[in-house]
């Protein structure tokens, strides 16, 4: 049974699993929630301890007034209170969409902390940075501005809530579907308009120095084109899925299966 880190207005909820390996924390995406990752957190317990994490103003997280810990740099900072709570000298990251841009930005920030990270689709992360903020200035910055006005449960049915995905096995939908119920449309919006505007990497993603696995999700025919920028990662392996953005969720049994030989190959639990 997983044990859960008390619900505070000031840190990010955690579960954390039971498992044989390092602590790894998951960081889902934009709108998601802890369930995302329902159909892998028994296979990631075969490899490490599954600390699963929620975004501010997501599922169970409080939604901080102060704008600054929405930054890059103040999950960069909630993730090593989290890494130095649970006394770990490193922990390997697992991080999808949004959450896979700001665990590199971890790893950028404290490469010595990262044994290792498993990432998905983001073009938040690989994107052109220049590029990337001129859509925060308006396409996201109309969606902002709708659930001002009208609450986060005018996303429950929009193309951007990624739990409405009919490739999700049902189980983690419903549970998904629930949780958006909790989510804080304070925390939705500081999330869209200062969290989202800042995650592309740039010409930061050489500095990444921990062994990657970037698990590709290749029927997101729009993700395609940022490829050679996943390239800059030093030590990234790349393994191609049957699924679009949702790689976990969408396929689960062959994120999985790849995840596991990454974490066997650069641990001691091949050994």
């Amino acid at each position: 049974m997983p044990s859960w880190l008390l619900v505070s207005i000031e840190r990010l909820h955690a579960v954390i699993h039971e498992g044989q390996g390092p602590v790894a924390l998951l960081v889902h995406g934009a709108l998601g929630s802890r369930s995302y990752w329902h159909e892998n957190i028994s296979a990631l317990q075969e490899v490490c301890r599954p600390v699963v994490l929620e975004l501010w103003g997501h599922g169970l997280s409080p939604s901080p007034d102060d704008l600054a810990r929405y930054e890059p740099a103040g999950y960069v900072s909630e993730f090593d209170h989290i890494r130095a709570e649970l006394n770990e000298e490193q922990v390997w990251l697992v991080g999808q969409s949004m959450g896979a841009a700001l665990v590199m930005h971890y790893a950028v920030a404290q490469p010595h902390r990262v044994a290792g990270m498993i990432i998905t689709n983001s073009a938040s992360g690989f994107a052109d940075p220049e590029e990337w903020r001129e859509r925060n200035r308006t396409v996201v910055g109309e969606i902002a501005d709708q659930v001002d006005a009208e609450g986060v449960e005018c996303l429950r049915d929009s193309w951007v809530n990624p739990g409405r995905s009919r490739r999700i096995g049902n189980d983690t939908l419903s549970l998904l579907s629930k949780e958006f119920g909790e989510h804080s449309a304070a925390g939705i919006t500081a999330s869209l308009r200062v969290t989202n505007f800042s995650l592309p990497l740039g010409e930061s993603l050489p500095e990444i120095s921990a062994p990657v696995l970037f698990t590709n999700g290749v029927e997101e025919e729009r993700f395609q084109k940022h490829l050679p920028r996943v390239k800059l990662i030093p030590q990234v392996e790349i393994v191609d899925l049957p699924a679009s953005h949702a790689v976990n969720a969408h396929d689960p049994e062959g994120w999985n299966r790849a995840v596991v030989d990454f974490f066997k190959r650069h641990t001691d639990i091949g050994v």
